[in-house]
Formats: structure tokens, C-alpha cells, sequence
């Protein structure tokens, strides 16, 4: 008995929606971005360095532009929301297994918010 209880309470959890992206400030992000610019640039038109360039990554399929991607991120069936890039930025490895993308992962969840914000401003 005890352990239908249990299981109600974990689908009861997993109905749950996932918390949203919490709401991002554009002007920190391009601070918090400057972490990322030895790789990416957001400039329009510009060719991306050791990562593709980032300008309008927000909505875009992962591994769409002309970047030598992974065979991972071509694979990867994720179009860049706000709530894909949190995740990505969380922990990219985590995410998309076999990304070449080396960075660790910024582990504050206002710094991806106000980077995630900064992208969207970047088409």
C-alpha cells in the first residue's frame, strides 16, 4: 500500500511543468558573455571561432549553420529555446553527449538567464 502511495506521489511530481527560465537582464548578459567570446561571437555575418558564431542561436535548430559541428550536435534534435539553452549552459557535456564544446557550463542559473537574454537580442 504503502509503496502505491509513494508512486502517486512521484507522478503526481513528474506532472509537474519544469520551471521556466527565470527572466534575464540583456546588459549583464553581454558582461556575463565575455566568458564565451576566446570561442563564439554574436556578430552578424562573422565566422564563429572555435564555436559557430551565436547571432539568432535563439530559435535556431542545434547544428544548422555553416560550423563544423560534432556528429552529437548535428544529431541533436533541439531547436534553442530559452529552456534547451538553459539546459546546454547548465552543463553542455550533460546535455548533448559528444559536443565538442569544452566549456564546463556556467553553474549560475541568473548568468544563464541574462547570457540566454543577451542571445536573443543578437539576430
Amino acid at each position: 500500500m504503502r509503496s502505491i502511495a509513494v508512486m502517486g506521489m512521484l507522478l503526481g511530481l513528474a506532472a509537474l511543468p519544469a520551471p521556466a527560465v527565470a527572466a534575464g537582464n540583456a546588459a549583464n548578459g553581454e558582461t556575463v558573455f565575455k566568458r564565451c567570446v576566446a570561442c563564439h561571437t554574436v556578430e552578424p555575418g562573422k565566422k564563429g571561432g572555435m564555436g559557430p558564431n551565436l547571432a539568432g542561436v535563439v530559435g535556431r535548430k542545434a547544428g544548422s549553420t555553416s560550423f563544423a559541428y560534432s556528429p552529437a550536435m548535428k544529431a541533436a534534435s533541439v531547436s534553442w529555446t530559452p529552456d534547451k539553452l538553459d539546459a546546454f549552459l547548465t552543463r553542455p557535456a550533460a546535455m548533448i553527449k559528444g559536443s565538442r564544446m569544452a566549456f564546463a557550463g556556467l553553474p549560475n542559473a541568473q548568468d544563464r538567464a541574462d547570457v540566454i537574454a543577451y542571445l536573443a537580442t543578437r539576430k
